[in-house]
């Protein structure tokens, strides 16, 4: 995603979609991230991983990286995602588990329930394919396995709130600014619905939603409400489902120095080097821990 304030970093509209969908310490990060205050403790969580860890979203589940993106390149060559970060911590507790990722670059939270999520060109192919819809896929799947199914992790709200900002907006920061509430409250509505729907089709699994952040290094000032308010929106969401909050803001937008913040931002993602926002491997690595802390699994070193 280009930033607000810099033209050079402008894209194709498709490639705009594209970034958060196809969008420091792991210790500091683990320290900082504890699921929102209020947020709801599944019924009846396992207190380990069962047969299968179920990944939905956008091309952040997917493991998208500009670097990794090249003609060929198939899904054997994103595997430091922060799904699979997490599937090797939940290994220590479940050695057998299997992932099953239908992360799909470009997924909104229309997409995930209409279909035609529209990154699914620019990769090879997805790590776990499907038809039709991805929420669809994932209440087949769960159908299928009952009880076998936790965690399921979720990660939708980029490519929601993307058209706002670049299309709607043009990157402005007082349009934004207007937009947001109507923008958010439309979100937090379908994400809810998804929700739901999942937790009714696994009533026991761990769910875990991972929250948003800014990856503009530019208006981390400007827009901080913003992205708060996208974060409350989330978690009201997983509150409504029975599920989980990771929080991502104190990850990549921690409080600090406006210096102290960019860095760490230009750290875990690649908006400064490649003037793309999704994650490197620590800052995959970093969600993966606030996704360990937020869920209700032990931890082992």
């Amino acid at each position: 995603m280009r930033t607000l304030k810099t033209t050079s970093m402008r894209r194709p509209r498709s490639t705009q979609r594209q970034l958060f969908g196809a969008a420091l310490v792991s210790s500091l990060a683990m320290a900082a991230v504890l699921a929102l205050p209020g947020s709801a403790t599944p019924r009846s969580a396992a207190l380990s991983p069962q047969n299968y860890y179920l990944a939905l979203g956008d091309s952040i589940a997917y493991g998208i990286q500009p670097t990794k993106v090249k003609p060929g390149a198939g899904p054997s060559a994103f595997r430091t995602g922060y799904v699979d970060a997490f599937a090797a911590r939940l290994r220590k507790l479940s050695p057998k588990l299997q992932v099953v990722n239908y992360g799909c670059p470009g997924e909104s939270t229309r997409t995930f329930v209409a279909g035609g999520c529209e990154g699914r060109g620019d990769v090879k192919a997805l790590h776990d394919a499907f038809r039709g819809s991805q929420l669809d896929a994932a209440l087949s799947f769960l159908r299928a396995h009952p009880g076998d199914v936790s965690p399921i992790t979720v990660t939708l709200y980029g490519n929601d709130w993307l058209p706002v900002l670049l299309d709607t907006c043009n990157a402005k920061v007082a349009c934004a600014r207007k937009q947001a509430p109507s923008a958010t409250k439309a979100f937090a509505s379908r994400l809810t619905a998804i929700l739901r729907r999942i937790r009714a089709a696994a009533p026991d699994a761990e769910i875990i939603v991972t929250g948003a952040w800014n990856p503009d290094p530019n208006s981390l000032g400007q827009l901080e409400a913003v992205y708060r308010s996208f974060e409350t929106s989330i978690a009201r969401a997983a509150t409504a489902a029975d599920a989980r909050i990771a929080r991502m803001l104190p990850v990549f937008n921690p409080t600090g120095s406006l210096q102290a913040r960019k860095a760490r931002l230009c750290a875990f993602t690649f908006i400064c080097s490649k003037g793309d926002p999704h994650p490197t491997d620590a800052g995959y690595r970093a969600m993966a821990d606030a996704i360990l802390a937020a869920s209700g699994y032990p931890r082992k070193p």
